[in-house]
């Protein structure tokens, strides 16, 4: 075979694959902008799996005040060795609420994350994602506020902070 047919042929297959390049990317662009025309359907707010609504109107955002807990020391033992997780606890919490009240709830809210997570193993702890591990200190300290006839004055617990050693 000549050198001008491999060319020709290297030519013909360059061009074909750019077109299909092309014709593929105008479809999904296509699609996409499709999807986006698309009336809205109603949402379901009980549904996990509903997409989220991030066009919120002025009148239904709500505002927060946010308090933070830092530095909540954990140690574990596990194959001889001791690991420290350090945490930054974030109260998330009503605009209303007065932040002195917030900031008295430090020890107690302390004492119960180090006291629920001392139950736990290091691998337990660390193979915990983020956003369970939240919910689970929300748990917790809900429910350990209860237990103690407090009102929680907090609707969230987010953590803004985690250093495993």
């Amino acid at each position: 075979m000549s050198m001008t047919r491999v060319v020709l042929i290297m030519l013909v297959l360059n061009t074909v694959i750019a077109l299909g390049s092309v014709y593929i990317n105008y479809n999904m662009f296509t699609s996409i902008r499709a999807q986006a025309q698309a009336p809205a359907t109603a949402i379901n707010p009980d549904d996990p799996n509903a997409p989220i609504d991030r066009n919120i109107a002025k009148g239904d955002a709500k505002e927060f005040v946010f308090h933070t807990v830092e530095k909540i020391i954990v140690s574990l033992q596990e194959d001889g060795r001791e690991h420290y997780f350090v945490f930054d606890v974030v109260l998330q919490a009503e605009e209303k609420t007065d932040p002195k009240k917030l900031e008295s709830l430090d020890p107690m809210v302390r004492s119960s994350v180090v006291a629920k997570l001392s139950q736990m193993t290091f691998s337990q702890l660390r193979a915990m994602p983020i956003n369970e591990l939240q919910t689970h200190l929300e748990n917790t300290l809900l429910d350990d506020f209860a237990s103690k006839k407090i009102v929680a004055p907090f609707a969230h617990v987010l953590v803004s902070k985690l250093i495993v050693q």
